[in-house]
């Protein structure tokens, strides 16, 4: 019988095609996601008056972070978070930080472009109900018809809402007067209002400051997540450089948590306000570290958004979801 035999010179031929073939694949499909993963040539970033990223501003460590990739640093400040999300869908910015309502309130806008990519843990200590020092009230119950000042379309506005909703309330027991927080702490002060809801730093502001004595916190009330908000185009366009922000404020983050009386100081040191004032709002955190989403954070989210527009503080239902990064 005869034995069929291989043409070694000839198979080895086609193997060397083979991987050659295949080589030149990987390299086409890196190649692709490359180009895909756009460095642009500056970032801009939108912050508020405490937490990490006014440290993270102050240090200059992001910069140092993105000299080798070429990519300049831009910073941008916003008294609250509804202005900073209007801008970031206007694409005036790249990244910034909010509370829970304004990416609500701007995902349910006509051709929202808005991404949550990170959150930082719940603080509901971070928020309170306060009246003034010598005000009397002491139950939510006692503000049916009386004044109370809340920042449209923030965090505190979803507090309030619950808030009410715990003591038997609604929003129309009330009178809402809708100010930014510099005009609600005056306002609260003066008598012009009975109660004011308000997040921190602004909170141990008014505290410090004036005397503002707490009704009640957002415990049992509201989770107070912070969330790292980006734009679609942004997220779609450069992960990589997403990753490393994300990774550098996470940093500074726990890094504020270890050393929270020199944060108070760099924050101080930064915006001009008395540290004392972040040192008390530290002591409220619950967490530090920045983290993807968890499905019990985005059903919290919907609770508020689909409360929201029974409400009918926002022109549509919406799908949280359908706004959330996935690396």
């Amino acid at each position: 019988m005869k034995q069929k035999t291989f043409n070694f010179k000839r198979t080895g031929v086609f193997i060397l095609f083979g991987l050659i073939a295949s080589f030149a694949t990987v390299l086409t499909t890196a190649s692709s996601a490359a180009a895909q993963d756009h460095w642009p040539k500056e970032v801009t970033i939108g912050y508020q008056k405490s937490g990490s990223l006014i440290i993270l501003k102050a240090t200059g460590e992001l910069e140092k972070r993105l000299k080798p990739f070429s990519v300049t640093v831009n910073w941008a400040e916003f008294q609250s978070g509804p202005p900073m999300l209007e801008a970031l869908n206007a694409g005036k910015i790249d990244l910034g930080i909010v509370g829970e309502t304004p990416p609500v309130i701007a995902q349910a806008a006509e051709g929202s472009s808005i991404v949550y990519v990170a959150n930082e843990p719940a603080s509901p200590k971070g928020q309170g109900l306060l009246v003034e020092k010598s005000s009397t009230l002491k139950e939510i119950t006692e503000l049916k018809g009386k004044k109370v000042a809340v920042a449209k379309g923030s965090s505190s506005h979803y507090f309030l809402i619950q808030a009410l909703a715990k003591a038997g309330l609604t929003l129309n027991d009330i009178q809402v007067t809708y100010l930014a927080p510099a005009e609600a702490k005056s306002a609260l002060s003066q008598g012009d209002v009975a109660a004011w809801a308000i997040w921190d730093y602004h909170y141990a502001l008014a505290e410090i400051q004036t005397g503002a004595r707490l009704l009640i916190d957002g415990t049992g009330i509201v989770d107070n997540h912070y969330f790292y908000i980006s734009r679609h185009d942004f997220v779609d366009q450069s992960p990589s450089l997403l990753k490393e922000l994300l990774a550098e404020i996470d940093k500074t983050d726990k890094w504020e948590q270890t050393n929270p009386k020199a944060a108070a100081e760099a924050i101080s040191k930064a915006s001009g306000v008395d540290a004392k004032v972040f040192e008390k709002a530290f002591l409220r955190r619950s967490g530090y570290g920045i983290h993807t989403l968890s499905p019990t954070v985005i059903a919290a989210q919907q609770k508020l958004a689909d409360t929201f527009y029974s409400l009918g503080l926002i022109p549509k239902p919406i799908t949280i979801k359908e706004a959330v990064w996935q690396p």
